[in-house]
């Protein structure tokens, strides 16, 4: 469905303009992602950080509201037509913005750290896991925009990975003898990671499934 909708939009301006602000978002999010994580995780912290992480969440919040100012818009000049496709916007547009938060709560945990995390023990936890939350932005970017179904399955099974690995890390964090502080960030830094790739996973799989089954489809691969 989703593919041919968006070939019906194909060359429209409405479409085209909401597409790459869209697309701005998530390469926006990514931006702040990686720039908290080389901070968090390597204590490599650009110049003013936290101004231009909270800046680029001010700006995700904004193309938000545009983009759903553009929708209802747009269903005004022309109810009834093309509401599917307007729903799952509006619906994969908030998971976007989610991003935005979930790496600006990943740089709060730098301020709670008693001392910059020790890489050996970050390591011996979540071994490459952020790198693999990187690689999801990118799979969930070319998946969204190129409607393509086989990158969208690709990140679901990407997610499925990383959220188990994330609960294990939990697991082994509470039979863990980190200090009290360690062991808090650790748990706040899988759990943010989770988030992170649950609400990528939940625009890449928008292009495969109807929009009342959108943020269900692991239920939907488990029947």
């Amino acid at each position: 469905m989703f593919k041919n909708l968006m070939q019906f939009w194909k060359g429209k301006d409405f479409l085209q303009e909401v597409l790459e602000e869209f697309k701005a978002m998530l390469t926006e999010s990514e931006t702040m992602f990686n720039s908290v994580c080389k901070k968090l995780l390597q204590g490599e912290g650009e110049a003013k950080l936290e101004d231009n992480i909270y800046n680029l969440d001010k700006k995700i919040n904004q193309q938000e509201r545009d983009i759903r100012k553009r929708v209802v818009e747009h269903l005004i000049i022309q109810p009834s037509v093309d509401v599917p496709v307007s729903l799952l916007l509006m619906s994969v547009v908030k998971d976007a913005e989610r991003l935005g938060d979930y790496c600006k709560n990943l740089l709060e945990v730098d301020t709670l750290l008693e001392k910059p995390i020790d890489q050996a023990k970050y390591a011996e936890f979540f071994s490459s896991l952020d790198k693999d939350v990187a690689e999801l932005f990118k799979k969930t970017r070319e998946a969204f925009i190129d409607s393509d179904e086989d990158k969208a399955n690709d990140s679901w099974r990407s997610e499925r990975e990383i959220v188990k690995y994330c609960d294990e890390i939990l697991e082994r964090l509470a039979k863990s003898n980190l200090s009290v502080n360690e062991a808090v960030c650790f748990t706040l830094i899988a759990r943010y990671f989770k988030r992170i790739s649950a609400h990528l996973t939940n625009i890449a799989t928008s292009v495969i499934v109807p929009v009342s089954d959108l943020d269900y489809y692991d239920e939907k691969r488990k029947k």
